[in-house]
C-alpha cells in the first residue's frame, strides 16, 4: 500500500446556523452548515418554508393562497 495517499483524519467542530454545535471526525477542520437535524422541518415536525429568492411569495400570489 502506498504511503501518504490518504488525507489527515482529525477531530472537527460542526456549527449550524440555528446554533447547534457538535464534534465529529472529518478531513476538514471546521464545518458550517445552514440546516441540521435539530432545525430541519422533516425532523422537527414543524412546517417551515425556506424562501429562496421570493419563490414562496410568488407561488402564493399566483395561486391566491394565504
Amino acid at each position: 500500500m502506498k504511503a501518504n495517499t490518504h488525507p489527515d483524519y482529525q477531530q472537527t467542530t460542526i456549527k449550524c446556523a440555528c446554533g447547534a454545535v457538535w464534534e465529529t471526525g472529518s478531513t476538514k477542520k471546521d464545518i458550517k452548515v445552514e440546516i441540521c437535524s435539530k432545525c430541519h422541518p422533516f425532523f422537527t415536525g414543524r412546517q417551515k418554508l425556506v424562501d429562496t429568492g421570493g419563490r414562496v411569495d410568488r407561488f402564493k400570489k399566483r395561486f391566491g393562497i394565504e
